[in-house]
């Protein structure tokens, strides 16, 4: 069994802490011991770890990102959306996070984003919580 975590991106590149709503499923799920996959099935979205403490660097990430792969008229794909599918392979679309004593282990200042390179969407994210 998974669960699924229904998201609604804002903007057409959209950084979210989904870090509560992952802990909650690990709450539901009361395993105490064990892995918790984090996936998701979209070919312009992707999942990242990284620090949520500060909002500077949720947007340094998304500025360098524009810089690397831009929204430009050159690529072959003819949807218009290249860049968000490069975007979502350079983050990837799957993190794995230990449970330890029924909760995610993170660091400190660790968070869980959803990260949205084609939007705005409605997007899903899959969990899977393994014992």
């Amino acid at each position: 069994m998974f669960y699924k975590i229904s998201i609604k991106t804002s903007s057409h590149t959209d950084f979210i802490d989904i870090t509560p709503k992952v802990r909650e499923v690990v709450k539901q799920s009361k395993v105490e011991e064990g892995i918790c996959v984090i996936y998701v099935p979209h070919t312009t979205a992707g999942v990242f770890i990284n620090e949520n403490a500060d909002p500077d660097v949720v947007y340094d990430v998304k500025n360098h990102l524009e810089k690397l792969v831009p929204w430009i008229n050159n690529y072959k794909h003819l949807e218009g959306n290249a860049a968000a599918h490069i975007k979502s392979i350079l983050t990837g679309n799957s993190i794995s996070v230990i449970i330890d004593k029924g909760d995610l282990v993170l660091g400190t200042w660790q968070g869980i984003f959803f990260a949205e390179f084609d939007g705005p969407r409605s997007r899903n994210v899959f969990v899977k919580i393994l014992k």
